[in-house]
């Protein structure tokens, strides 16, 4: 698979979105770079821009951005509120998929080497490409900003690892690196007060502030959140002051986390948290971890589904306080994803029917039994939400909880296989469709057949694996459940069984074309016991549920 490499490249013009425009068309221009996300502040005269590639591509189009932006930004006039020494101030690479942290680090280095060369801007490497430790901090690589270069690219200790070791004037420096995952992440404040708002900065990010000790000696006092960094200033574009904080490993401390420890802060301090503005992209998981975090406080079922999960999260963090907020376009994973890969999923009921119904031999029996799974499960854990919120139950909200938790993956993986075994009888289709005119095009064509057989045969295995997984659920929900929808999970055993069942006759159909006969006997005994298993287990959900119905 091709590595995705993430480029964040900071370039100082938020006010100017002509220049920002000619600065985002230049990335657009390199074949293989994906644009994902521009982000101007007025207020900080800064923009953010986020793309992907694979390790040649994000070179590339990051070397005609600063080219680009060295022509335009003129430094020796630029004022905004973020620290800053450079036209493009920074341009970090961060691994995403496939790629390490070593490809991003030679990528930093490539860059490097063509823009101090043939652009003649100072670069200083940081974080993991850092040539020395006393430049890995990016703080301490940008201390005394643009106007303390001339003086202090002079010293021995600050000779840039590429480029002349003079001032630019124009364009100022640039610090070129390889990170992990940065969250750039702004809590608001109800102050105009840049003071107030270092205040609880100091509270929160790891370095803390200083403080005399009882000898009078002056000492650092550490904030409450490991590996986050923050200051406070004041946007006049919002009208408001802001923790500006930038959460280097959000493994450490989440964004849920971050916020909070601003809510404490301010409240302790006289002010109120208003809500909160992302810098960019944030992974998908940030997101569900804050909602599931805020749901839990709520002492709410967190078993919900993904968009239901990000939604709790932006209100509970007031990430649309500022501006809209929209999760397909901030969410990295979601920047990422192939819109056209699940086109039954995204189909509606009514057009997902009429395509089943058509002369198309697919979607068949099989994305069927899938998507009955799906609604099975779906409906055992309504049975665990509605529990979970029913008055009186207080007490068992958490139990379950989990249970609707575990109903949410496995009918998210359901979902997945309605249009994966389309694809997997497209697949038999197209190898059954190749030329046969030589002996090397039928040994290739008859390879290709059996390839896409075999896989024609595990995904309806994994059907049937997950909705026999379901009943644990289901059936846990129609003898503990709300007694009033334990025929919800009487259909939900149904839809199960009908799943478990379809997916057999699908691996059976399939195995008649495959030809290692020892794989097709240990796979025909072990659906046979899948569905044995499936069989009792309606019989007892549907005991269950016919007992309390009365």
């Amino acid at each position: 698979m091709k590595k995705i490499i993430e480029c964040v490249p900071n370039f100082s013009e938020g006010r100017d979105m002509h220049i920002i425009k000619q600065i985002t068309d230049v990335i657009e221009s390199v074949d293989g770079a994906r644009l994902l996300n521009v982000d101007p502040g007025k207020g900080t005269n800064r923009t953010v821009v986020t793309f992907v590639g694979d390790e040649h591509a994000v070179v590339e189009a990051a070397y005609r951005a600063i080219a680009k932006a060295a022509e335009l930004i003129d430094m020796s006039k630029h004022k905004g509120e973020h620290p800053r020494f450079g036209a493009t101030d920074v341009c970090p690479f961060i691994p995403i998929a496939n790629a390490t942290m070593e490809d991003c680090i030679e990528c930093a280095k490539r860059l490097g080497e063509l823009v101090g060369n043939s652009l003649h801007i100072p670069v200083y490497l940081y974080e993991y490409a850092a040539s020395a430790p006393h430049r890995k901090n990016l703080a301490s690589v940008r201390a005394g900003e643009y106007e303390g270069i001339a003086q202090k690219i002079k010293l021995p200790e600050w000779k840039p690892d590429f480029g002349p070791a003079l001032f630019n004037e124009k364009n100022g420096n640039v610090a070129i690196g390889a990170r992990d995952f940065l969250v750039a992440y702004n809590a608001n404040l109800n102050t105009t007060s840049t003071r107030r708002a270092n205040s609880v900065a100091y509270d929160v990010r790891e370095a803390g502030r200083k403080v005399k000790n009882e000898k009078g000696e002056e000492v650092n006092q550490p904030g409450v959140c490991k590996a986050v960094k923050g200051i406070g200033w004041y946007i006049p574009e919002y009208g408001v002051a802001q923790v500006s904080m930038n959460l280097t490993n959000i493994n450490i401390t989440p964004v849920h986390v971050a916020f909070d420890a601003c809510v404490t802060s301010a409240y302790n301090r006289g002010m109120r948290v208003t809500g909160s503005e992302l810098v960019g992209l944030i992974p998908l998981k940030a997101m569900l971890d804050a909602g599931k975090y805020f749901l839990t406080k709520q002492q709410r079922s967190t078993g919900v589904s993904e968009d239901e999960l990000i939604k709790i999260a932006i209100k509970s963090m007031g990430l649309d306080e500022l501006s809209h907020f929209d999760p397909n376009k901030r969410i990295i994973e979601y920047m990422l994803q192939d819109n056209n890969s699940a086109p039954l999923v995204n189909m509606s009921l009514k057009k997902f029917a009429d395509e089943t119904a058509s002369e198309s031999p697919a979607p068949g029996g099989g994305s069927i039994a899938a998507y009955l799974g799906a609604l099975g499960i779906s409906l055992g854990t309504m049975v665990a939400n509605l529990s979970s919120h029913k008055k009186g139950w207080d007490d068992r909200w958490k139990e379950f909880s989990d249970w609707a938790e575990k109903g949410q993956r496995i009918k998210d993986q359901l979902i997945a296989l309605v249009d994966e075994d389309t694809r997997a009888f497209n697949r038999i289709m197209d190898a059954f469709g190749l030329p046969k005119s030589t002996d090397a095009e039928k040994a290739a064509r008859k390879q290709a057949i059996q390839e896409a057989t075999l896989q024609a045969i595990e995904v309806p295995l994994k059907v049937m694996n997950l909705a026999l997984s379901s009943f644990e659920v289901i059936k846990a929900m129609a003898e503990t459940g709300n007694p009033n929808s334990v025929s919800d999970a009487g259909v939900g055993a149904l839809c199960a069984r009908s799943a478990v069942y379809g997916a057999y006759l699908n691996v059976k159909i399939n195995a008649v074309g495959y030809d290692d006969k020892a794989y097709v006997e240990h796979t025909l005994k072990q659906i046979n016991d899948v569905l044995a298993e499936a069989l009792k287990l309606e019989a007892q959900v549907l005991d269950i549920v016919n007992n309390k119905i009365g």
